[in-house]
């Protein structure tokens, strides 16, 4: 019985860190259905906003500090936290904080991932199909091209981006690197679209979700992606035609 409860105790431990997330993520998801929210910005911009002059330093780290948390959990909202980065904090520096807090949050699903599932699940993605089995079989081929693709390639999930690579022989330092850069585009696109919501709350106005899939918007971001990615494909398929 010893042996048992010694043995359930060490599993519990080995994915204690998972286990975590999953229930903070839940929890996270159902509070953020009613406060993540523009309405909520639009009615607290002036506590944000008197807050951030009062206490510029703390207010970065905060912000920072959130968004890296709501990564790490998976918790939706990554577009309103983006955006508010620019409300709060222009284009530059936000783009900036924006990429550190995501950074930091997918590191932490990568670390945890890796240590609680990581061996047995890198043998099952052998058999595994779909996106999956590509940026697998990716990372296999060419690591840098691959981590940098699934980052600028907008139909890649950013949790999947986060947990494929952690179960595969990708050191953490080629994973923090090709996170921070390769999110740089998206990031720039949607900071800056924060960084002229103000205008938008002058008038009284509350933004709606919709206008992110207008061609105005979207175009650009994919573009964008599409210029960022050109190289790492080229470069790619060059490197194929050298076998």
């Amino acid at each position: 019985m010893d042996v048992q409860i010694s043995l359930l105790l060490r599993k519990f431990s080995k994915y204690s860190a998972l286990i975590l997330l999953l229930i903070v993520a839940i929890t996270g998801y159902y509070f953020s259905l009613d406060y993540l929210s523009f309405e909520t910005l639009r009615e607290h911009r002036e506590t944000l906003l008197n807050f951030r002059d009062s206490n510029y330093g703390a207010a970065i780290l905060t912000f920072v500090l959130a968004y890296m948390l709501f990564v790490a959990f998976s918790v939706p909202g990554g577009l309103i936290l983006s955006i508010t980065g620019g409300f709060l904090f222009a284009t530059f520096p936000g783009v900036f904080y924006n990429m550190i807090g995501a950074t930091l949050g997918a590191t932490t699903i990568f670390l945890a991932a890796r240590w609680g599932f990581g061996a047995r699940l890198a043998a099952s993605l052998e058999n595994s199909e779909g996106l999956v089995k590509k940026i697998k079989d990716g990372v296999d081929e060419n690591q840098w091209a691959m981590l940098f693709l699934i980052r600028l390639i907008p139909g890649v999930p950013f949790f999947l981006a986060n947990l494929v690579p952690s179960f595969l022989d990708v050191p953490v330092r080629r994973f923090v690197i090709s996170t921070f850069f390769g999110i740089f585009p998206g990031a720039l696109v949607f900071t800056s679209i924060g960084a002229g919501m103000g205008e938008i709350f002058a008038r009284g106005e509350t933004p709606d979700l919709s206008v992110f899939w207008e061609p105005q918007i979207i175009l650009p971001i994919l573009g964008l992606c599409a210029l960022s990615a050109l190289p790492i494909i080229l470069k790619s398929v060059r490197g194929k035609k050298g076998l």
